[in-house]
């Protein structure tokens, strides 16, 4: 199959021309094999073309102008055409050809991302709250081990203090005993000093 792109060398219309060109240079350009056929010095080329142009497609005067697209016999577009089928990628479609391997062209605008957008979105903001809830669960771990250690001076503040005033009563009992002691011996004492005094009496 050959793509046939009918021109007007001799247009005076610069449109045409430009229009032309662009055509030929994106068939050129992307290896799409191709027939300029030139309708302005070729009588049959020129009612070919006419006699081909589908009837919505022709203008009101009946003259369609060109470029204008074939595939073999087969009608594809005008240049209008051709360029929301370039802009849309979908331009081998649009020239009835099947795309070349590896082109991106071979993919529709719809399947070219393989993950809408929205999912790696989400994806994204669940791996950020996932590591929020992460440093918060962190940060109250780290102030229960405040809290406990917090918690274990106190105990130990208050053992100390309960210590403290156990030794304190083991000294006063340790203190009364001695002074019962030290009483019990100074009566003894004086027992003994009365009693040559006794002798002597009698």
């Amino acid at each position: 199959m050959v793509i046939k792109v009918f021109v007007a060398t001799s247009s005076g219309s610069i449109a045409i021309r430009k229009k032309q060109q662009e055509v030929v240079g994106f068939l050129e350009a992307n290896k799409i094999d191709f027939k300029e056929l030139d309708i302005a010095g070729d009588e049959d080329n020129r009612k070919w073309m006419r006699e081909n142009v589908p009837g919505e497609k022709k203008p009101q005067n009946g003259i369609p102008l060109p470029p204008q697209i074939f595939n073999e016999e087969q009608y594809c577009g005008d240049f209008d055409s051709f360029f929301s089928a370039k802009e849309e990628n979908i331009i081998y479609s649009f020239l009835g050809l099947a795309p070349p391997p590896g082109s991106k062209v071979t993919k529709p605008p719809e399947e070219e991302s393989s993950l809408p957008n929205g999912d790696v979105v989400g994806e994204a903001q669940s791996t950020t709250e996932g590591t929020e809830k992460a440093e918060e669960s962190g940060e109250n771990e780290a102030q229960k081990e405040d809290k406990e250690d917090a918690g274990n001076l106190a105990e130990s503040q208050e053992k100390n203090e309960e210590e403290g005033e156990t030794t304190t009563e083991e000294t006063e009992d340790i203190t009364k005993e001695g002074a019962e002691g030290e009483a019990e011996e100074e009566e003894a004492e004086k027992g003994e000093e009365e009693a040559p005094g006794e002798e002597d009496d009698s």
